[in-house]
């Protein structure tokens, strides 16, 4: 007996369209492009010596010389406490404002405008790229501390996670926007001279409370010395402000709305 009409498979005519190929799901395409930002910034000899060889040679210079202690601090609290702000900064701003910025003169920037990850999902890989680099630098950084006497306790590192988390994106955005506006060979001056700034002279070393009057309101106004201050909260006992929190929330909201206003794809 021959099978009937709609027991047989329709036959493809030589000008039915096949079916192209198709993108990834959208989180597999920023997960993909996270590991791969995260490998450029681990394997990369100049990022690994400003993301963890700077700022181990902070915490021990800091454990060493009497600079920035909390009165009633053990010195590797407060060490540790301006290691963790100098790596923060190192690899949130400085790293990806130069990382970025040569993306986009080499038109790396303007070819991913057009491929399926587009826009959003560059910046969220280069957002979640960072955490993952963070991860990293808190682990080397905090074994080192281990050893030089640091004893950690539960509740300090929880409240330390949210400053971490706001920090990030605070000086992301910075680096991003610096990477955004200037010229690269200007991001490479302003990102590593800023990144001085902050460190040396913009609270993360040296407590707001310890600069003379005219210096103490400024630099409280600064995300570094609200990231230096709320980081002495969590993990040297220091004095807990909300000051600090608005201040690092106006510049994560500021920095953000910023970027996505005036952050140019191309170098035109």
């Amino acid at each position: 007996m021959s099978a009937t009409s709609h027991d047989a498979a329709p036959a493809r005519t030589p000008s039915s369209p096949r079916p192209g190929p198709q993108p990834a799901p959208r989180l597999r395409r920023v997960l993909a492009h996270t590991a791969l930002e995260a490998r450029i910034l681990l394997s990369n000899g100049e990022q690994l010596m400003v993301a963890i060889a700077l700022p181990a040679m902070v915490l021990i210079g800091l454990r060493l010389l009497p600079i920035g202690r909390l009165e009633g601090a053990q010195p590797i609290e407060t060490a540790l406490a301006a290691t963790l702000g100098t790596a923060l900064i190192s690899t949130s701003f400085t790293s990806q404002a130069i990382q970025t910025g040569f993306d986009r003169r080499n038109g790396v920037l303007r070819w991913v405008a057009t491929t399926p990850l587009g826009r959003d999902g560059y910046l969220a890989g280069k957002i979640l790229a960072t955490l993952l680099v963070h991860v990293v630098q808190v682990l080397v950084l905090g074994l080192l501390a281990v050893l030089l006497g640091w004893r950690p306790g539960v509740l300090e590192l929880l409240a330390a996670v949210p400053v971490w988390l706001l920090g990030t994106v605070a000086f992301g955005a910075l680096g991003l926007l610096v990477a955004g506006l200037l010229r690269t060979e200007a991001v490479l001056a302003v990102s590593n001279l800023v990144f001085v700034l902050f460190v040396a002279a913009g609270g993360i070393a040296v407590p707001t409370s310890m600069y003379p009057w005219p210096l103490h309101g400024l630099v409280d106004l600064l995300p570094s010395g609200a990231l230096g201050e709320l980081l002495r909260a969590c993990l040297a006992g220091g004095v807990f402000s909300p000051a600090p929190v608005v201040v690092l929330l106006v510049w994560a909201v500021g920095g953000a709305y910023a970027v996505s206003r005036w952050f140019r794809w191309t170098s035109d």
